[in-house]
């Protein structure tokens, strides 16, 4: 029996969904995006220069704003596996781009993460789809559902 096969009766772990992977570690990279952009508009609030059109002088507010929408973030990696949650963190895709308002490069790095939002939802869609199309034509190497 070659090592690369499993031996009759072994258990063989299902591999977690591509898609839920995906999609939680860009919510969660956008976090620190989030995070470090609060930081930016915080240290420029005094400033005019790399100012964006709305205009926040309060740092408690700007350090609220940041904080609730990373942990909106954070609280929807978490909730990745399933439709809903993807919805949610489709629709969270919206405050990100929105903080070009604040910083203007947001809309520029924000934009970006948009679309990794989108290549991961394609990309994490797909893998699932051929992991379970090789499962079907290979049940011998198929995970064990119990």
């Amino acid at each position: 029996m070659s090592k690369d096969q499993p031996a009759p009766g072994d258990r063989i772990k299902a591999k977690k969904s591509a898609l839920v992977q995906f999609t939680s570690t860009t919510l969660l990279l956008e976090v620190f995006l989030v995070i470090f952009a609060t930081m930016v508009v915080w240290a420029l609030r005094d400033s005019e220069f790399g100012r964006g059109p709305l205009r926040i002088d309060s740092g408690a507010a700007v350090w609220a704003l940041g904080g609730v929408l990373c942990l909106v973030l954070v609280i929807l990696s978490r909730a990745q596996g399933t439709t809903a949650g993807r919805a949610a963190g489709t629709v969270a895709q919206v405050p990100v781009l929105a903080m070009g308002l604040l910083l203007p490069m947001m809309y520029f790095v924000g934009g970006i993460f948009v679309v990794l939002w989108f290549y991961a939802l394609r990309l994490g869609s797909r893998v699932d789809r051929e992991r379970a199309e090789y499962d079907a034509a290979h049940p011998e190497t198929a995970p064990n559902v119990s």
